[in-house]
């Protein structure tokens, strides 16, 4: 049961930050690889604050919101300016120099040792201990970022994203500030993503500078793609498929010898085949060109 619980966990983390990295992605069409930045800046401003000033979650959290946005504006301001391959390498560059930080300020973040001892969040006297409560506590943060994010695609600022993604010159043309646009939705969505690591951080209680990589933006960049790219029931479901797949195939019968190899074939064979057939992703709205 733990270890159902512990998956299920895990999917909620994904789940936010790949319906956060969607609004992005999906709807405005900026192909974004930097969201494990604010993933890291997240769980590291959560982290230290609980662990050194001995901070409520709470109050952690909200000044990880207000450093992933303020990190997002710096960068986002300098990528507004630019679109397609130039973009992509904008965000890649800056989630290396995030996770240098990371890395190479061992007064603050002790480097490679990481951040051991956060400890689990506190509401009204009552700990989320326990894993199932803090499953519950997951669950809540993903049912409220699914929300604020259907309520931003619905919306007049969703439609003018979408308009975006599909012709941004004509947009232009009748007087919307693209620019502006790109950079607010860019912002929004780092701050979301920095909720969810916040929430990892406080779940496993140890943070280091290798889970925030680009190869980590990479997978949540798969996840939508996968489960379907203007679409937040995609974001979920790409999140629940990407992370209980390789736990699947630990009990597939591959010989022990090979096992480990065998798993990761498996999954990339599939990962491949589903992209041939279903380019747009499970349920997705829109394919990436």
């Amino acid at each position: 049961m733990e270890y159902v619980v512990h998956l299920a966990i895990l999917v909620g983390i994904y789940a936010i930050l790949a319906m956060t990295l969607n609004l992005v992605v999906g709807y405005a069409g900026l192909l974004s690889v930097t969201h494990a930045a604010f993933y890291g800046i997240g769980a590291y401003s959560t982290a230290l604050l609980m662990t050194l000033a001995h901070w409520n979650f709470f109050p952690a959290l909200a000044v990880g919101i207000a450093c992933a946005v303020a990190a997002s504006f710096c960068i986002g301001f300098v990528l507004s300016g630019l679109g397609g391959d130039y973009y992509v390498l904008g965000t890649v560059g800056f989630n290396f120099i995030i996770y240098s930080i990371f890395l190479n300020w061992q007064d603050l973040t002790r480097g490679p040792l990481g951040i051991p001892g956060i400890p689990r969040p506190e509401l009204f006297g009552f700990s989320f201990s326990s894993n199932i409560a803090f499953f519950l506590f997951v669950a809540c943060w993903c049912a409220l970022v699914w929300f604020i994010c259907r309520w931003i695609t619905h919306s007049s600022f969703g439609r003018a994203l979408k308009g975006i993604r599909e012709d941004e010159v004509a947009l232009q043309v009748f007087g919307y500030k693209t620019i502006n646009y790109k950079l607010i939705i860019f912002m929004i969505s780092a701050g979301l993503a920095s909720v969810a690591g916040a929430l990892f951080a406080t779940y496993v209680t140890f943070i280091d500078p290798s889970t925030f990589t680009v190869d980590e933006s990479i997978f949540i960049l798969a996840i939508i793609i996968l489960g379907g790219l203007a679409n937040m029931r995609g974001s979920v479901l790409g999140a629940l498929f990407l992370v209980l797949l390789p736990e699947l195939l630990r009990f597939v019968g591959f010989p022990g010898d090979v096992a480990a190899q065998m798993r990761l074939f498996t999954y990339g064979a599939l990962l491949v085949v589903l992209m041939m057939y279903r380019p747009q992703g499970l349920v997705g709205e829109y394919k990436l060109q």
